[in-house]
């Protein structure tokens, strides 16, 4: 369950920060392309310098903000989960992949039952 309130509240202001976003996210790729004939060290740190710029102003906004904390509720509940002990989850991967392999083989059979069936025995085609 997630422990944080969080409510949705779009004001303008939150919706111009989300528009910035987006603008140096598609600038990032646009510098990139339009930055080739300097080179790739200039090319890779603009890049790198307008998505960070991009992930801080949407990390400002309010959806950046509930991003967080959904992350943070979730992080919190994966610590809650019991995993199984290495010896139960190896059985149960084997257990699957003895169940796959028994299925694949009965797919097998059944769909080369139906081809002798209806090949060799109705239509009589003879290989």
């Amino acid at each position: 369950m997630a422990t944080s309130e969080v409510q949705t509240v779009h004001t303008g202001a939150d919706k111009a920060k989300l528009a910035a976003a987006i603008a140096l996210l598609l600038g990032s790729f646009v510098a990139f392309y339009l930055l080739s004939s300097r080179g790739s060290l200039v090319q890779w740190a603009a890049l790198i310098v307008l998505l960070g710029a991009a992930v801080v102003v949407f990390g400002v906004s309010e959806s950046g903000k509930q991003l967080l904390a959904f992350g943070r509720d979730s992080w919190r509940e994966v610590k809650k989960v019991v995993w199984p002990a290495r010896k139960e989850a190896i059985q149960m991967t084997a257990y699957v992949f003895a169940f796959v392999f028994v299925m694949s083989l009965f797919l097998w059979l059944t769909d080369k039952t139906v081809e002798w069936l209806f090949y060799d025995l109705i239509l009589g085609w003879r290989k």
